[in-house]
Formats: structure tokens, sequence, C-alpha cells
């Protein structure tokens, strides 16, 4: 046999070889012995990652939603929870002779602000160049129950000079401050009150009402 077909029949025989080394791979990428390795490269990217990659997305959507609707803190919701005890700087004030035999006055304060503001416990009323100042009469509701004026509203208290019984002493004016349960420096609001007689035992003055009648009444 020549050498140029003896060369033949090797390079027949080796390309057999490696056409029969071929076959098993591509055998085994489609076949039985490729599906345990489809198995975890499918994970990723096929149907079973989709309930895992979807658990995150659903307990996102809660965070941004929740948030917005929680309800506010409490007592943020109380209508007076920012709203200050009045002061005189916050007040006008009058006052108007009611009862001449017992020197009774109607004392009478005005919201002049652009905000409400609370009317705490019994006026602070001094007489005249007098020592002291004028007793409480009858109890005041607290500061979270105290009387709240809005912008032009009105509170009003009863001063009591009392009769003259000889003890005391006439003033033609009086000064009022507002209780503001602090240390507040405040202006002095003056009225005028002539021939009002200030008797120390029986001079007194209510708490803030809501009207004239029950001011003077007390």
């Amino acid at each position: 046999m020549s050498t140029v077909r003896k060369a033949a029949i090797a390079l027949a025989a080796v390309s057999a070889l490696a056409l029969t080394a071929c076959g098993p791979t591509e055998d085994g990428a489609a076949g039985g012995s490729g599906t345990p390795s489809a198995s975890p490269t499918a994970s990723p990217s096929g149907g079973g990652t989709a309930g895992p990659s979807a658990t995150p997305s659903k307990s996102a959507a809660p965070k941004t939603t929740a948030t917005p609707s929680k309800p506010p803190k409490p007592g943020s919701t109380d209508p007076d929870f920012d709203v200050f005890p009045c002061s005189t700087f916050d007040v006008t004030f009058t006052a108007t002779l009611a009862e001449p035999t017992t020197s009774s006055y109607l004392l009478k304060i005005t919201n002049k602000g652009t905000k409400a503001c609370r009317a705490l416990g019994h006026p602070i009323v001094t007489f005249g160049d007098l020592d002291g100042q004028a007793t409480e009469r009858g109890a005041a509701p607290g500061i979270e129950d105290a009387l709240r004026l809005e912008p032009g509203q009105s509170a009003y208290a009863g001063l009591m000079g009392g009769a003259n019984d000889g003890k005391g002493k006439t003033v033609n004016s009086i000064a009022l401050t507002m209780n503001t349960e602090s240390d507040l420096k405040q202006t002095p609001l003056k009225a005028s009150t002539p021939g009002l007689y200030v008797s120390p035992d029986k001079n007194s003055v209510t708490a803030w009402m809501n009207n004239a009648e029950d001011a003077l009444s007390l």
C-alpha cells in the first residue's frame, strides 16, 4: 500500500474518532444527562425565581403608603393646643359702673389680636394708689377649660368694691393685669372708676366669664 493511501486511511480514522467524541457531548446537552445541570441554570432566570423576587416588591408597597396614612400624634388634634393665655398686650379693657351702692363694676376685655387666646382664672385688679389687690370671688375653671377668645370676642368679670362702711377709701381708677400662669411682665391696663369705694373686707372680683349677667350675679 502506498504511503499516500496509508495517510488517507489514518486521517479518516482520526476524523471518525473525533465525531464519536463529540456525539455524547451534544447528546448530553439535549438528553437526560444534561437535565440536572439545566435545573440550576434555569432557576436564576426561570419561573422558580418569580415567587421570591415578587415577595420583596409586595412588602415594599406598604412602606410607601402607610406613613402618610398614620393618624396624627395624640394632642395635635386639640384645637387649643397652641392657644396661649391672654396678656394685657392682647386685649383692650373697660370698666363700667354696674351698681353704685355696692361699688360694683363690670370689667370687660376684648381680644384685639389676630389669634385666639385664653382668659385664665381671675383678673388681677389693683385700686389706684392703695396697696394690695382685689380678692378672688368664686372658683375659676382650669387652664384647659379657660375661656377661648377669638379675635374680637370678649370676656367679663364682676368687681365689687364694697359698701361704704367707714373702713375703706375712695379711689378714682383701677389697673388690671391678666393671669398668664407665667412670669411674663405686662403693662397694666387702667380704667377710670370715679368714686369707687374700696372696703378692705369686701372688695372682690369674679373669674372671667363669657357673659356680663353671670359676671355680675356671682
